[in-house]
Parts: structure tokens; C-alpha cells; sequence
């Protein structure tokens, strides 16, 4: 009974574990940012004229149309994932490949940082990760 015990609350403690993350995404981000602001931002800008600057332009009001791909594939990695999936399909939460033909880059900050139906809020993702976040997102359509 004892060993069962034992094996039910590692279990649970490992669960618990593994729903943390924030910290770890908060202290790598700002380096992240500022080489990915430097080098790759143009770089996705030039390849991605065609596809991805109208879809800003239509959803996205605070930034302008900019948008660090990589910088907003990590915070999901590190934030979203474990609900919506690794490649948006769902599974915990809904499915997130179009989520920009429903909602706003602004409507997608607001429902990450206060959440929605059973999604807590995720009040860890906050400034330039916010907005990286949503506007990657409000892009899925």
C-alpha cells in the first residue's frame, strides 16, 4: 500500500513538474529577442512578403505588421503547447490552425492573458512575448 502511494504522488509531483515552465521561457526570451530582432526579422520579412505581411496588416493594429516567427514558436513551446499541441492541432484545447480567421491579434492577447472557458489565464506572457504571440497566432488562418 505504502509503495502505491509512494508511486501515485511522484507521479503526481512529475505532473506538476511539468505544468510549471514559465520561469525557464522568462529568463531565455530576452535573449531570444534581441539577437532574433537583429538578424532575423528581416530575414523573415524578405521570405515571407507574399504570405505572411498581409495577414498582419489586416489583424494586427499595435505592431504594425512585424511579427519574430522564431520568438513566438517559443513562447508556444514553452507556454501553449501542452494544450493546443505542438503543431496547433489541439488535443487538451482547441485547435489553433485558424485561429486568426476567427479572432484579432488584440482579441488573442486578451484571451491569452485573461483566458477563456476552461483555458486559465496565462499572465506569465507579457510584453514583446505577448505580442510576438498573438500576432503569430492572429496569422493562422
Amino acid at each position: 500500500m505504502k509503495k502505491w502511494l509512494v508511486a501515485v504522488l511522484f507521479g503526481f509531483v512529475l505532473t506538476l513538474a511539468a505544468c510549471g515552465g514559465g520561469d525557464d521561457g522568462g529568463t531565455e526570451e530576452p535573449a531570444d529577442n534581441g539577437d532574433d530582432a537583429a538578424t532575423e526579422e528581416p530575414a523573415d520579412n524578405g521570405n515571407d512578403t507574399a504570405t505572411e505581411e498581409p495577414a498582419d496588416e489586416g489583424g494586427t493594429a499595435e505592431e504594425g505588421g512585424t511579427v519574430d516567427a522564431a520568438a513566438a514558436e517559443d513562447v508556444y513551446a514553452n507556454n501553449c503547447a501542452m494544450c493546443h499541441g505542438a503543431d496547433l492541432t489541439g488535443g487538451g484545447g482547441p485547435d489553433l490552425t485558424a485561429v486568426g480567421s476567427k479572432y484579432s491579434a488584440d482579441e488573442i492577447a486578451e484571451i491569452i492573458q485573461n483566458g477563456t472557458g476552461s483555458m486559465p489565464a496565462q499572465s506569465q506572457v507579457t510584453g514583446e512575448d505577448l505580442d510576438n504571440l498573438s500576432n503569430w497566432l492572429a496569422e493562422k488562418q
